[in-house]
């Protein structure tokens, strides 16, 4: 894999081919409980890249990791100190811009690696890759694997399928495999599990966390988190994103 922010452009321009895929990780700062940090989601989006990059390559499949994009629509932290958002527009422009900036470079295949689950930005992210389904292969086009569809959810454990699970185990144990410095263990464990039925607060209205019950930007049992499932999951999301790489377009794997 190569690393676009890393890379001269003559070295870019000797690796891409109509065959090559972009991996853009997504994430968001936003505050993940006392314990973890607020690049939380960027972490798991480029945990989720890099997995899903390797298994591709594996099938023969260069994949080009561009730098990721730290912004995201967050207003569920709403309140807590730490939170940047985008609005829904801007957004969708910035994806928009990439993936077309992208076509110029000769790239047609794009997959979105999101680490951040809040509806309103799952729902951007839906819509801009339905929008450029519909405009065909003249330009690039973007996939991607929506790990909040129950086909997906399912294989992530049974705290993610609930819902409540912000910065809860499923995304501290993969930070603890990912970015264990970043992980304030002690803080950590000294935590009660929080379950806020998180779902269903927001189906009945609720706008934050706060309104939801988790008065300090948490909710799930991230003291029972560990580096192993951290790496099981990493490895689960990675084959979530090259599995869908596959289905979309199995003309590129050898």
């Amino acid at each position: 894999m190569l690393h676009l922010a890393k890379s001269t452009w003559p070295e870019v321009q000797a690796f891409l081919t109509d065959r090559t895929v972009a991996i853009l990780p997504i994430g968001s700062t936003e505050p993940h409980g006392p314990h973890l940090p607020l690049d939380t989601d960027v972490t798991i989006a480029q945990a989720q890249a890099e997995a899903g990059a390797r298994l591709l390559e594996a099938r023969g499949i260069p994949c080009l990791l561009l730098p990721p994009l730290a912004y995201g629509l967050t207003q569920f932290t709403d309140g807590f100190a730490g939170t940047v958002s985008l609005r829904p527009g801007t957004l969708w422009a910035v994806l928009d811009d990439i993936i077309n900036g992208l076509a110029e470079n000769g790239v047609k295949q794009v997959v979105f690696s999101n680490g951040h689950l809040e509806p309103e930005h799952v729902q951007v992210l839906r819509g801009v890759i339905l929008d450029h389904a519909e405009r065909g292969f003249e330009k690039a086009h973007a996939i991607f694997p929506d790990n909040t569809r129950r086909k997906w959810a399912q294989t992530l454990g049974e705290e993610f399928a609930s819902g409540d699970c912000h910065a809860g185990r499923y995304e501290t144990s993969i930070v603890l495999q990912a970015d264990p410095e970043g992980v304030r263990r002690d803080a950590a464990q000294a935590l009660p599990a929080k379950r806020i039925d998180l779902v269903q607060k927001i189906q009945a209205g609720a706008r934050n966390f706060k309104q939801c019950g988790a008065d300090e930007a948490y909710c799930g049992d991230p003291a029972a988190a560990t580096s192993d499932e951290g790496a099981d999951l990493i490895e689960r999301l990675g084959t979530m994103l090259a599995d869908t790489v596959l289905e979309t377009w199995p003309e590129l794997a050898r």
